[in-house]
C-alpha cells in the first residue's frame, strides 16, 4: 500500500473532542509551534547559584548611567536587587525601636528565644534586625542576638518568638547561665510586614461596600492580609516600587547598600502617596504613576487606598505631587467599576483595566497633563500582572478569555480555550503571570489549575503563526530578552526560590526535562467507516542539539474502535537518527500518534538534545467494516 502522508495542523485544538480535531494536534507538554511543526521548547538553567526568600512574584530590569545591568525582585517576603553573584537585600523598614524596647528571655535547653517589644506590630513570618544587644550570659551571646531573624510565632500584640541561631545558621541552645534580657541599649529594626503566598478568600475588595468599614481591619484589603503582588519600575537609574495595598518606596542606586524608603520619607517629598495598588512611569513625559492611590486629605495625604485613583507626580519628580498650576501633578479617578486591577505602559499610553472596563491614560499636557478614555466596558483583567506588551499588540487574560489591543479591543480565538478556564483555580486568578518570549514570537499565562494553589501551568499563543499550545511549568515572574540576551523567570526546585535563565540549552537545569510530549487528534480512512490496519510507520524527526548525545525520541501509536472507548497503545518503539522505519500492527477505526520524551533513563531524548517533528508516513490499508 502506498504511504500516506500526514502533516498535523500547527497548534493545539482541544475545544471540540479528539475526533473533531482530526488533522491536528491534541495535546502537549513542553513543545512549542514554529514555522507549523512542533519543536520541544528550549531548557533552563540556574541564572545564579544564589537563592532569595519568598516566591518571586515581580522581576524589573534596567542599566544603570555607569552601565550595571540590574535586576530587581519582588517576593512574597522581600524586595531584592541584583547584582553580581548575588542579591541584595533592599527591602523596606517599617519601623525602628528606641534603644532598650526590645528584651529576649531564653529557657534553659531551648532555642526558642521570646522577644518583648509592646505593640511590635509584628506578623508570622517578619523579619527583624536586632543591634546593640547584650549576651544574655551563657551561650545566647551578642553575636548569636546581633543579627536578622525571622519570627516563628506570635505570642499576642507584645511579644513574638525567634529560634536562636549563630552567624552561620546553626540553631543554638540556651542553657542555665542564660537569665540577661539582652540589656538596656537593644533596637529592632523591622522590615515591612510579609505577604501571603496564596490568595485568601474573605479579604480584600468585594467583600463588603467601598468605604463602609475601615481601611485596614481584617474584612478589608491590606499589605499583609492578601497574597503578596509587587509592582516595579525604574525612575532613571533608581528603582520605584510598590506593595499592592501596600507602601511606596523608592531606591537610589547611588546609595546601593541602603534599603528602600517609604517614598513620603524621602527628603523633598511632597504629598507622595503612602499606599497605592500599582506604581509604573509614564513612557515618554516621565511622570511616575500610583493606581489606586490614597487621596489628598487637606494638607496631607488620607493614608486610605481610593481603589479607584489614578495619582501621578510632577513630570520628571517623583518626589512633588502636590497639584499646582506650576507643575503638572494630579489625579484622576476610573468612573467605571470598583477597584483598578492593573495596568500595562503601552506605545505613547498606559492602559488601565478595573474590574470591569478598560481606560487609556494619555499624555495631553498642561493643565489637565493626562486624559482617561473608556476604552471598553464588560472586560477586565484577570490578575494585576495578566496583561503582557508584545510587537504585535497588548495581549491579556480576564475570567472569560484572552484579549488583544492595538487601538482597539479584540477577542483572540483560542482553541485551547475550555482547557485552561475549566481547569483554572478562580480563587488564584491573581497569581497568573503574562510573560513575552519575543525570540519565538509568543505570549502565554502561567497559572494555577485544578485545585492547585501554586502555579503548575502554562498557555501559550504564537502571535505570529496564532497557535496556541499549553503544557505543565511553575514559574511565578517573567522577564523576558532585553538587558540579557535570554528570558529571566522565577521558580522552586525543592521549595527553594531561585532566578532561571530559559531558553538555554534543551535540558532542566542539567538534567532532562521530563514529560515531553505531543500527542495528535485521531484520524481515520474515508468516512470512518472502515477499520484501518497500520502496517508502517516513517517518522520525520529532526534532532537539534548535542550531536554526540544520543538522540532518541519515543513513537506511540495508538488506536480504537469507537470515540467512546479509550485509546490503546498498540506500539511503543525508540526513533533515532539512524531509524527508517518503525513496523507496526496497529488495527482500529481511529488511531492517533504521540513523539515523547520522559526523563527514565533508558529512553526519550538525551541531555543537549531536541527535536522538530516534520511529516509522519504511514502505511495503512482498509480492514473490513467489522
Amino acid at each position: 500500500m502506498p504511504l500516506q502522508k500526514f502533516i498535523f495542523n500547527p497548534g493545539i485544538n482541544k475545544e471540540g473532542t479528539d475526533y473533531t480535531a482530526e488533522g491536528g494536534w491534541f495535546d502537549a507538554n513542553l513543545v512549542r509551534f514554529r514555522q507549523g511543526l512542533p519543536e520541544k521548547i528550549g531548557g533552563w538553567v540556574k541564572y545564579l547559584q544564589a537563592s532569595f526568600n519568598g516566591t518571586g512574584r515581580k522581576l524589573h530590569g534596567w542599566v544603570t548611567l555607569n552601565g550595571t545591568k540590574a535586576l530587581g525582585i519582588g517576593t512574597t517576603s522581600k524586595l531584592y536587587w541584583q547584582e553580581g553573584a548575588g542579591y541584595n537585600d533592599i527591602t523596606p523598614v517599617r519601623s525602628t525601636t528606641g534603644a532598650g524596647d526590645v528584651t529576649f528571655s531564653a529557657t534553659n535547653g531551648s532555642s526558642t528565644l521570646t522577644v518583648a517589644d509592646t505593640a511590635h506590630g509584628a506578623s508570622l513570618n517578619d523579619f527583624v534586625t536586632f543591634s546593640d544587644a547584650a549576651s544574655l550570659g551563657g551561650n545566647i551571646i551578642a553575636a548569636v542576638l546581633n543579627q536578622e531573624y525571622q519570627i516563628t510565632s506570635i505570642v499576642n500584640a507584645n511579644s513574638y518568638e525567634i529560634t536562636a541561631k549563630d552567624t552561620s545558621g546553626t540553631t543554638v541552645t540556651a542553657n542555665s547561665s542564660d537569665s540577661g534580657n539582652g540589656g538596656s541599649s537593644t533596637v529592632g529594626e523591622y522590615q515591612i510586614n510579609v505577604g501571603l503566598d496564596v490568595f485568601i478568600s474573605g479579604t480584600g475588595w468585594g467583600v463588603g461596600t467601598w468605604g463602609g468599614s475601615t481601611f485596614g481591619s481584617t474584612s478589608s484589603l491590606t499589605a499583609n492580609n492578601q497574597l503578596r503582588l509587587w509592582s516595579l519600575d525604574n525612575f532613571g537609574e533608581d528603582l520605584i516600587s510598590n506593595v499592592r495595598a501596600g507602601g511606596v518606596f523608592y531606591w537610589d542606586f547611588s546609595t546601593a547598600s541602603q534599603r528602600a524608603k517609604a517614598l513620603k520619607d524621602i527628603s523633598g517629598a511632597n504629598f507622595a502617596p503612602t499606599v497605592g495598588l500599582q506604581i509604573l512611569v509614564s513612557d515618554i513625559d516621565r511622570h511616575v504613576i500610583v493606581l489606586g492611590a490614597d487621596p489628598i486629605d487637606g494638607g496631607s495625604r488620607s493614608g486610605e487606598i481610593d481603589p479607584l485613583l489614578i495619582a501621578f507626580s510632577d513630570q520628571e519628580n517623583p518626589l512633588d505631587w502636590e497639584p499646582r498650576s506650576t507643575n503638572t501633578a494630579g489625579s484622576l479617578r476610573c468612573s467605571a467599576g470598583s477597584e483598578i486591577i492593573g495596568g500595562l505602559r503601552a506605545r505613547q499610553e498606559t492602559l488601565i483595566w478595573t474590574d470591569v472596563a478598560m481606560y487609556s491614560l494619555q499624555f495631553i499636557g498642561p493643565p489637565n497633563t493626562f486624559g482617561l478614555t473608556l476604552v471598553n466596558e464588560g472586560v477586565s483583567l484577570i490578575g494585576p500582572n495578566g496583561a503582557a506588551n508584545t510587537p504585535s499588540g497588548i495581549f491579556w487574560m480576564d475570567k472569560k478569555g484572552f484579549y488583544t489591543y492595538n487601538g482597539a479591543v479584540q477577542p483572540v480565538p483560542c482553541s485551547v480555550h475550555s482547557h485552561v478556564f475549566d481547569s483554572l483555580n478562580v480563587s488564584q486568578a491573581f497569581q497568573v503571570f503574562a510573560f513575552v518570549n519575543k525570540q519565538f514570537d509568543e505570549v502565554g499565562w502561567f497559572y494555577c489549575s485544578g485545585t492547585s494553589t501554586e502555579i503548575d501551568s502554562y498557555v501559550t499563543y504564537n502571535y505570529v503563526e496564532q497557535s496556541w499550545s499549553i503544557g505543565e511549568l511553575s514559574r511565578t515572574a517573567w522577564l523576558d530578552e532585553g538587558i540579557e540576551s535570554f528570558p529571566r523567570a522565577a521558580g522552586k526546585d525543592s521549595s527553594v526560590s531561585y532566578i532561571y535563565s530559559h531558553e538555554s540549552g534543551h535540558d532542566n537545569d542539567g538534567s532532562p526535562m521530563d514529560n515531553v510530549f505531543i500527542e495528535s487528534a485521531d484520524f481515520d480512512i474515508g468516512e470512518g467507516d472502515e477499520f484501518q490496519f497500520i502496517r508502517k510507520c516513517i517518522p520525520d524527526i529532526k534532532f537539534t542539539g548535542d550531536s554526540g548525545s544520543t538522540q532518541t525520541i519515543n513513537f506511540v501509536l495508538k488506536a480504537r474502535n469507537y470515540p467512546g472507548e479509550s485509546l490503546t497503545t498498540d506500539l511503543t518503539s525508540s526513533f533515532t537518527g539512524s531509524t527508517t522505519k518503525i513496523d507496526t500492527r496497529a488495527r482500529g477505526r481511529q488511531a492517533a500518534v504521540r513523539f515523547e520524551s520522559d526523563d527514565d533513563g533508558e529512553e526519550g531524548v538525551r541531555l543537549g538534545v531536541g527535536f522538530v517533528i516534520g511529516a509522519t508516513r504511514l502505511e495503512i490499508q482498509p480492514n473490513g467494516r467489522r
